[in-house]
């Protein structure tokens, strides 16, 4: 039995005929929620940063850490947030290390100016700097 017997939704190139999500990228939901009318664009976009609530503090410290300098970011703010995603998202855009330890993210340096700026472009709108 070859191939497309077994699989006859399958292209030539051994990929899928159709996209099945295809359908979802032409509809859309209406501002009441229950009809469905076509999109106006057929591609998604990406939402916008909405602001976020609650404070969160940009503090730097060096105990606990061999004596070299990490800039912290806690409070509030954080709850029912991917922490993991977030510092990750920090190291990547900011160019340095960054982990998470406890409710709070850790970015390796004295970084709290940089921080601070990049906290507000991802929509956190009360950012607080500590010491």
């Amino acid at each position: 039995m070859t191939r497309e017997e077994e699989r006859p939704d399958t292209g030539p190139d051994g990929g899928l005929k159709h996209n099945p999500l295809k359908v979802l990228r032409q509809i859309a939901v209406d501002a009441k929620g229950d009809t469905l009318v076509p999109a106006p664009h057929a591609t998604p976009r990406p939402p916008a940063h909405a602001t976020l609530h609650g404070r969160l503090t940009v503090r730097r410290e060096r105990a606990g850490h061999g004596g070299k300098t990490v800039t912290c970011v806690e409070g509030p703010g954080l709850d029912g947030r991917d922490l993991e995603r977030l510092a990750r998202d920090a190291a990547r855009e900011l160019g340095v290390g960054a982990r998470v330890e406890g409710r709070a993210v850790v970015v390796q340096g004295d970084q709290a100016e940089r921080l601070v700026a990049w906290l507000a472009t991802r929509g956190f709108a009360e950012v607080v700097r500590g010491n």
